[in-house]
């Protein structure tokens, strides 16, 4: 059975983690411009406060772990009155050792692991849409003790260091975002797998891009009517069925031709088009270059 989440963060290639301790202790504040990249953090000890653009303020405490697929701006802060302090994470310099906020003395208020990563994809602004823009999730060990283990892995000089740096964050990706899936999340893949009934279309555009999807088609396998089905996936996922269904074939389709490892029409039949010459019109339509050209730009750059 094809499973939507785990192809999605597939495609997206995490890479390159970078990650540090952070304290704070007595006023302190910090804000950090919007960086693009995700994001996360545990907290190990202690509360604090966070306020990311665009969603709810959230107080940390002991045991949360937050991820932020795009890291809009935020600020955080602990609890007492402070002027934040500014910091523009694509230009300010990698720190060494742990970054300690507020009062430079004394223990800490609060310390956390944080850091952040890469989407080795040129897709991940449509990849990263369908998911929440924060997720918070309370009190699960092990996503903590993921975090831990990226951030030895982070420090450490081993050999075969970055296949398992990869690995740690596609499972602290998958391990964060199905913890969080549920009705309540905002519209997307996750809200949309959390539908059981929207799950089994979902499972069935991932794991066969190249079947002539129609709407009757996927409302048959979600065992709904063609006009239920269309109201609820789009209100779930926050695009039409075959919107969604395009995005993921051109998904797809862009990692085919970056591998360069099979011809045009063999690429335009695995994800459901009858011809290379329909495949590379819609191609087109979709990306703004034709398939061709794509996968010589890519090569030239991977």
């Amino acid at each position: 059975m094809s499973d939507p989440l785990t192809e999605v963060i597939e495609l997206l290639r995490p890479r390159a983690v970078f990650s540090k301790g952070i304290s704070g202790a007595g006023p302190w504040a910090v804000r950090y411009s919007a960086f693009g990249q995700p994001g996360f953090c545990a907290v190990l000890e202690g509360r604090c406060r966070l306020m990311v653009d665009g969603e709810a303020p959230a107080t940390l405490e002991r045991g949360d772990f937050v991820l932020l697929p795009a890291t809009p701006a935020f600020t955080m802060s602990g609890f007492e009155p402070a002027i934040p302090m500014h910091v523009d994470p694509t230009a300010a310099p990698a720190p060494i050792g742990e970054v300690r906020h507020g009062r430079p003395g004394g223990p800490a208020d609060v310390r956390l692991l944080g850091g952040y990563f890469a989407f080795d994809t040129p897709d991940a602004a449509l990849l990263v849409s369908l998911l929440p823009g924060m997720i918070h999730i309370r009190g699960v060990e092990r996503l903590t003790t993921l975090v831990r283990l990226v951030a030895e892995e982070a420090k450490a000089e081993n050999v075969g260091r970055e296949l398992v740096l990869a690995r740690l964050v596609e499972i602290l990706l998958v391990e964060a975002l199905r913890i969080s899936r549920g009705g309540d999340t905002p519209p997307g893949l996750l809200r949309g797998l959390a539908d059981a009934r929207l799950a089994r279309a979902l499972r069935e555009m991932h794991g066969g891009p190249q079947h002539g999807w129609t709407v009757a088609g996927l409302a048959d396998a979600a065992g709904m009517s063609r006009s239920a089905f269309f109201d609820r996936f789009t209100r779930a996922v926050g695009l039409r069925p075959m919107e969604y269904l395009l995005a993921w074939r051109m998904a797809v389709a862009k990692d085919l031709l970056r591998s360069g490892a099979l011809a045009l029409d063999e690429v335009a039949r695995r994800v459901g088009y009858g011809s290379a010459s329909t495949f590379s019109t819609a191609f087109s339509r979709h990306v703004g270059q034709p398939p061709g050209r794509y996968a010589r730009h890519a090569g030239a750059s991977g």
